[in-house]
């Protein structure tokens, strides 16, 4: 049977609400602000058979779209192995095994079987970033560790709820390998009650239009989704795109690691070849397979967001060369900046390629960093450890339409930074600065994005800050003749005195005492175009505005001001001398 348009359209437009809700549901049960206020959680729905995406939250991270597919399909194949337990209606697994199509360790997925009557016709699942699963550091973003048990617990999948019933047995263990664990309950239980909703949602739309229906409306998307994808392709030049993208260092060798790229079209399938780049490294900034097929999945998205969100998407879509490589870790390889950092290098490597090929479509490079920062201790007022994780946003890259947008959230998500009220509240920091990073946002005729620039002070008690951040040597790349954003720049105060990372913006137990501060300073886009055909009153808006100086506007843009209005003469003969 033939679906009609209008039919098909409702019943997409009814399974994106299903994990609307879901996602509504878990951030606002959830009890971790980088949960309930940041939005750091996916939710979705997967094939019964293969885990093939069928939906996804608008408002889940987008990284999550490959990879929580990959771990569905993961634990179905352990499933079938007999290695996870035969699912009924009711049970939740849990698992956050990176090397089973995860990220790292802090981000904890959930799935549930959905069955009509007998059949198990589709899994629901989610994955919420828990602030703490145990390991070296408060928040799990070890800068030097060498290997995955140092980052946390590994899950590997477990029904944590049996037909209904969380096992306490397993919650115990999970307890008692993390910190702060008596506030994990709020987010075990949202992330549960996600899923119960969802449950409720699909069934009532399934009664709505019959299995047979929902189920061909489910295959008629995939392969729409896969036409869609293949249509776009076709606006890509043939033949091959390169591009290199640069990680600062792995947290423990100060050296950078190459990412290598050429994106290659063959008629309508357009295949990604990482082969060059640089073997795994000793620190955290390994990324496994999931996370890297994800991540070109992500860009593509960014570049054609018409195509929905399907597996059916990713057909076309083939990724190879990262075999030996520190874009696919193996066990026991340290993994805790993966999804968060290499991740987005991955990003900029597709837009660096793709940008001259298709310059209405892509943008410069972003900010291209979460800016993961985690601060763990005691709090004497309140009688008890705490840890805080706080992630932030950064420019985004100029584009052909306009200028980048300011302290954006990051290339693979839509998380953005809990209010201050809220952090300073539920943690013993006081936060005196809190503005845009000015001036940051790389030249271009389209200028880059600024990043954000914060300052906060440990108000009382003992603490340990880490950070694994990227983009602290190497800015977001301009495009066009653009130039580079400004990069990212931590610095801690300790008993008055300036602290800047060996490694720029990753370190770990830098040890704070009340009164002690950390400065953050996130990157700005990547600029687009040449500076020197930016529009002067443009230009001269920015300095009014106080993003740059006079003399910056002359330096990087040639635009002369005199008594705040542009020279336009001035401008004219300097923008000749500079060209």
């Amino acid at each position: 049977m033939a679906l009609d348009p209008i039919t098909l359209s409702v019943i997409q437009a009814g399974l994106q609400q299903v994990c609307d809700e879901m996602d509504l549901a878990f951030s606002r049960a959830a009890f971790s602000p980088v949960i309930a206020e940041a939005n750091d959680r996916s939710d979705g729905i997967y094939g019964a058979e293969d885990g093939a995406l069928i939906a996804q939250g608008a408002g889940g991270l987008p990284v999550f779209v490959g990879t929580m597919q990959y771990s569905t399909r993961t634990l179905i194949e352990m499933i079938k192995g007999g290695r996870a337990g035969t699912p009924q209606p009711g049970d939740i697994y849990i698992v956050n095994d990176p090397y089973l199509g995860g990220t790292h360790l802090m981000d904890v997925r959930f799935a549930r079987p959905f069955y009509r009557g007998d059949r198990l016709f589709c899994w629901l699942s989610n994955t919420g970033h828990w602030p703490d699963t145990g390991g070296a550091v408060p928040g799990g973003f070890s800068a030097s560790a060498t290997s995955v048990e140092q980052e946390g617990l590994r899950l590997p999948p477990v029904k944590l709820f049996k037909q209904g019933r969380m096992d306490p047995e397993i919650y115990a263990i999970i307890c008692s390998n993390i910190r702060v664990a008596d506030q994990r309950i709020g987010d075990v239980k949202a992330q549960a009650a996600a899923l119960d909703l969802g449950a409720e949602r699909l069934s009532a739309l399934m009664d709505r239009y019959g299995d047979d229906v929902v189920e061909e409306a489910i295959a008629e998307l995939r392969n729409r989704a896969a036409e869609q994808m293949r249509s776009f392709i076709t606006e890509i030049p043939e033949g091959s795109h390169r591009a290199t993208a640069w990680v600062d260092s792995d947290g423990v060798v100060n050296e950078p690691l190459e990412i290598k790229l050429a994106v290659t079209r063959a008629g309508d399938q357009l295949s990604f070849d990482f082969s060059g780049s640089s073997a795994p490294c000793l620190g955290p900034m390994n990324s496994v397979r999931a996370t890297t097929l994800s991540s070109v999945y992500l860009a593509m998205r960014h570049i054609f967001p018409e195509v929905p969100i399907s597996a059916g998407a990713f057909e076309p879509l083939n990724v190879t060369g990262i075999e030996g490589t520190f874009l696919d870790a193996q066990y026991p390889r340290p993994v805790s900046g993966c999804a968060a950092e290499v991740s987005q290098r991955i990003a900029e490597a597709v837009f660096a390629a793709l940008v001259v090929a298709l310059p209405d479509r892509v943008t410069a490079a972003p900010a291209g960093t979460s800016g993961n920062f985690a601060l763990g201790g005691y709090d004497p007022q309140k009688d008890r450890d705490f840890v805080m994780y706080q992630l932030s946003g950064g420019g985004y890259g100029g584009w052909s339409g306009g200028d980048g947008i300011s302290n954006g959230c990051s290339t693979i998500g839509i998380s953005k930074a809990p209010p201050v009220e809220i952090m300073e509240q539920a943690f013993p920091v006081l936060y005196h600065h809190y503005a845009l990073h000015e001036g940051s946002g790389g030249a271009g005729q389209m200028r880059g994005g600024f990043g954000l620039d914060y300052e906060l002070e440990l108000r009382r008690g003992h603490a340990k800050a880490s950070f694994v951040m990227d983009h602290g040597r190497f800015g977001p790349q301009g495009a066009l003749g653009g130039q580079d954003g400004t990069p990212n720049k931590v610095t801690v105060w300790r008993d008055g005195e300036p602290y800047t990372p060996e490694h720029l913006s990753k370190e770990q137990d830098i040890p704070l005492r009340a009164g002690d501060r950390v400065r953050v300073q996130t990157p700005g886009g990547g600029g687009y175009g040449n500076p020197l055909e930016r529009d002067p009153d443009q230009v001269a808006e920015d300095v009014r505005l106080g993003r740059y100086t006079a003399d910056e506007a002359e330096k990087l843009f040639g635009v002369v001001m005199r008594n705040g209005d542009v020279d336009l003469t001035a401008t004219a003969s300097r923008r000749l001398e500079k060209s």
